[in-house]
């Protein structure tokens, strides 16, 4: 009798066994996965945008109605607002890319219309560069104040990328405006977009070091490289002439 129980004590002790190293197999031949997509998904406006038939056809259409805002904002109302999203973002992003303000900002105001549409700090950062570049001032106001009644926040890169735009377009008022929104934010510093701005400020000595002296507040053990004063005149030279 005792020799029974011992005997089915061990099938029953195999079998386990047997069950738990199965499951271990299969529980590394199928590992689980979690979904992250939704914190490290890629932001439509940084993805490559490719405009299908239907933008080509949009986008052009758009262009040859420019001149006549009437039948432009009939026309974005009855085939614009109805592009896929892909497609809707495709022709922004030419648009900005050929500097074309107006359809820009016309594009800019459908996209905050849909209902997929969510604040997203490259959309913007996009659409500033783009102003910069146009030195459209009153369009940059304006898309100012809405990504700050959305609550956009900039990281610092972005901030460093943003502020160059306008330097390098010779804004250097909306420039520092911005400089000081970054010093503001909530981020902590990084040393790359102050050297960034600073070499965006070549052609004005004074704001350089104003920058350069907050940079080593923040970096005191840093250093920083100063051009001779020869190059500060010869970039003072070339923006000027630029701007006349």
């Amino acid at each position: 009798m005792v020799n029974m129980f011992n005997y089915s004590r061990s099938i029953f002790l195999r079998r386990i066994s047997r069950s738990t190293r199965w499951s271990t197999i299969k529980t590394v031949s199928n590992p689980v996965y979690y979904d992250h997509t939704s914190s490290t998904s890629l932001s439509i406006w940084r993805r490559k945008k490719e405009m299908g038939k239907e933008g080509l056809i949009i986008a052009k259409e758009l262009k040859r109605l420019e001149s006549n805002p009437l039948r432009l904002d009939r026309f974005i109302k009855s085939h614009v607002s109805r592009l896929l999203k892909s497609d809707l973002v495709s022709v922004l992003f030419e648009f900005q890319r050929q500097d074309l303000v107006f359809l820009s900002m016309k594009l800019y105001e459908v996209v905050r219309k849909e209902i997929w549409y969510r604040p997203d700090m490259f959309f913007y950062r996009d659409m500033l560069m783009m102003l910069a570049r146009n030195k459209k001032v009153v369009e940059v106001n304006r898309v100012w104040q809405d990504l700050k009644n959305e609550e956009v926040h900039f990281d610092q890169h972005t901030f460093g990328d943003i502020i160059r735009s306008f330097l390098d377009s010779g804004l250097p008022s909306e420039a520092m405006f911005i400089y000081d929104e970054m010093r503001r934010a909530p981020d902590p510093p990084l040393s790359l977009p102050y050297r960034v701005i600073m070499k965006g400020l070549l052609p004005y000595p004074e704001l350089r070091e104003k920058v350069k002296q907050d940079f080593l507040q923040v970096f005191p053990d840093m250093i920083i490289y100063d051009p001779p004063q020869d190059l500060f005149e010869d970039y003072y030279s070339s923006t000027k002439e630029d701007s006349e």
